[in-house]
C-alpha cells in the first residue's frame, strides 16, 4: 500500500513582495519567471461556504501556460494539509464537464500571477492574486503520521526569520476571495 503524500502548507499576505523576494534571494533561493495561472475552484455537492472544510472533497482546473491541471484536495487537519492528487489534462471543457458530472460544483474562479522557488524540502510561491494582493505560501509534501500543526509551526518559524512583513492567513484563496465580495453577492 503507498503511503499517503499530503501538502502542508502556511500562508501570509505580503506587505513588501519586492523586500520579500531580497529576502529569499539572500537564503540562496532562485524565483522563476511568473506565469499566470487561471484556476477555477470546485466544492462537492452539499458542502458550502461557512462549513468546515476538513473532511470536505475540492477539485481545481488550472490552466498555465496553455496546460491544464486537474487536482483534488481533502482537507484532513486543517484547511491548509490536505491529501492531494493531481494530474495533466488535456482539455479544459471536457474535464469541467466531467468535474460537475462527478458531483462538484463550481465555486470561485482564482486568477493570479506565481514565482516560485525551492530551499531544502520547502516549495515557496509569491502569489500576486488579482483582488487580494501579495501572498507567500511556504509548502512541503510530507508522508506517515506527522502532525500537520507540528509541520505548519516549523514553516512559520522559517517564515519569521525572513523579516519581512508577513500576516498569516489560515485560509484558501477561495475562501479569501469569496469574503472578500461585497455584501449580498
Amino acid at each position: 500500500m503507498a503511503t499517503l503524500l499530503r501538502e502542508i502548507e502556511v500562508k501570509y499576505q505580503v506587505s513588501e513582495p519586492a523586500a520579500l523576494a531580497r529576502a529569499l534571494a539572500a537564503r540562496g533561493a532562485v524565483l522563476s519567471e511568473p506565469t499566470r495561472q487561471e484556476d477555477q475552484a470546485y466544492a462537492v455537492n452539499g458542502w458550502t461556504y461557512g462549513q468546515s472544510k476538513v473532511g470536505a472533497a475540492f477539485a481545481r482546473l488550472r490552466t498555465e501556460n496553455g496546460r491544464h491541471t486537474f487536482c483534488v484536495k481533502r482537507p484532513l487537519e486543517n484547511e491548509l494539509a490536505c491529501a492531494e492528487h493531481e494530474t495533466e489534462v488535456l482539455d479544459r471543457e471536457p474535464m469541467h464537464a466531467a468535474i460537475l458530472a462527478m458531483g462538484f460544483y463550481p465555486t470561485t474562479r482564482i486568477v493570479k500571477t506565481r514565482r516560485t522557488a525551492r530551499i531544502a524540502d520547502m516549495l515557496l510561491c509569491i502569489d500576486e492574486v488579482d483582488g487580494l494582493g501579495a501572498f507567500l505560501e511556504i509548502e512541503v509534501m510530507v508522508g506517515g503520521d506527522r502532525s500537520a500543526i507540528e509541520v505548519q509551526q516549523e514553516l512559520d518559524r522559517f517564515a519569521r526569520t525572513l523579516g519581512v512583513g508577513l500576516v498569516r492567513s489560515t485560509e484558501t484563496y477561495d475562501s479569501l476571495l469569496r469574503a472578500a465580495l461585497p455584501v449580498g453577492s
